[in-house]
């Protein structure tokens, strides 16, 4: 809990805080060395490398100063039209991929396009974001959480796709009414500036045709690999590094550059986080949390299920939502002999995936762009994020509350 207070503090870097909290259980023996070091989740971790490599050795050739040229010309150097194209675009790119990759190949089209249009890429960056936990919560594949509740539900791609797309798309125009209410004074530009932008000839900002060709064919492969992972019976980092080293290879990259670009303060914070949230899980206080919430509902079905989604919510916005999930599922499973169980699983998917947007430590893609903005120049604190995260959780958590009521109950 210390480790997590001084994470919101901002006062020492988040990096720092988590891997001394990440060692700290280990000597004061909350969990084993092999035990701490297990709760890693390098698929994570690997898969996040091999995108930041693809999406580094890709930035070489020019293709996200096209990208953000080409959007700004599409919405007319206009900042909120520009904000939502691209967050439209992370959501669906989520919902098909995982919202991490998304966030990595996304982020560098708005940091340029922002510097085009000579306004802070924040409240582009944090739109984003946001999205892409709500874009994610439409799959199977969109976000980790539902891969678990898949597994042990028994539920398929098409499954989450006609339960929970059609709530993500509701939840989506909510989202920009917020985003809209809450940055509409850091979106103005200069009609010089919008008129600069017209002018611009997106073909120009591409510098390496060749490299561009192989990466993006490497690239359209590696979305292949994400959608057929399953089936393959390999993981998403798998997918991602096998792309990176064979674009390495065939685009003749130098590995020492190429790693060397790898946000690895943001891996390692990751490593560290994931150490504490081991700690947290091993002794037993989410799990504590939730059966003591769940006993309240009792065996009424409507409240089980609102209890589920809220709680679900709040914990995952404090706590990584992937080991929080694994605990609530043999909740659910025993739930589920005793009421239908149906709504008590779309009602946990619903809120671990959304409550992903309430603090920049809740999700993995919040964690990677607000790395990704600090390294540019731009630090997104705790209460940056705060303020939009709370404001949209709850309204995709109301209209949760009522979709799944209405719905299923």
């Amino acid at each position: 809990m210390a480790s997590y207070a001084l994470i919101i503090t901002e006062r020492v870097h988040k990096t720092v805080i988590a891997l001394l909290g990440g060692v700290a259980v280990i000597l004061l023996r909350v969990l084993s060395q092999d035990e701490a070091f297990a709760a890693i989740d390098f698929n994570v971790i690997f898969l996040l490398a091999g995108m930041m490599m693809l999406a580094n050795m890709l930035a070489k050739t020019g293709v996200f100063q096209w990208l953000a040229i080409t959007a700004g010309k599409l919405a007319q150097g206009r900042p909120f039209y520009v904000l939502t194209l691209l967050a439209a675009l992370t959501a669906v790119l989520s919902a098909l991929l995982d919202n991490v990759t998304t966030v990595v190949l996304v982020a560098p089209v708005t940091l340029f396009l922002a510097s085009i249009l000579q306004m802070d890429p924040r409240p582009l960056l944090l739109a984003e974001v946001l999205a892409s936990n709500i874009g994610g919560t439409a799959t199977l594949i969109g976000d980790p959480p539902n891969i678990l509740i898949g597994s042990a539900a028994n539920l398929d791609f098409v499954a989450f796709l006609l339960n929970l797309a059609p709530v993500a798309l509701i939840i989506f125009p909510a989202f920009l009414a917020i985003v809209w209410l809450l940055f509409r004074d850091q979106m103005h530009v200069d009609e010089a500036v919008r008129a600069e932008i017209m002018r611009m000839q997106a073909g120009e900002a591409l510098t390496d045709l060749d490299l561009l060709r192989k990466g993006l064919v490497v690239l359209a492969l590696t979305m292949v690999g994400f959608l057929l992972h399953g089936p393959l019976g390999y993981e998403p980092a798998t997918v991602a590094l096998l792309g990176a080293t064979v674009l390495m290879l065939v685009g003749g990259q130098d590995p020492h550059e190429t790693l060397r670009e790898v946000e690895w303060p943001t891996l390692f914070f990751f490593v560290g986080l994931f150490m504490l949230v081991g700690a947290v899980v091993h002794v037993g206080l989410i799990k504590l949390i939730a059966e003591r919430a769940l006993e309240i509902s009792g065996r009424d079905v409507g409240a089980a299920a609102m209890l589920i989604l809220w709680l679900s919510a709040l914990l995952s916005g404090v706590i990584d939502n992937i080991p929080y999930t694994a605990s609530m599922i043999p909740l659910v499973q025993e739930l589920g002999m005793h009421m239908p169980a149906e709504p008590l699983w779309w009602s946990l998917a619903l809120g671990a995936c959304l409550g992903g947007n309430l603090t920049p430590i809740a999700a993995s893609a919040n964690v990677t762009v607000v790395h990704l903005a600090e390294r540019s120049g731009y630090p997104i604190t705790f209460r940056d994020f705060l303020v939009p995260g709370l404001c949209v959780t709850l309204a995709s958590l109301v209209i949760s509350s009522i979709y799944v009521w209405l719905r299923y109950l």
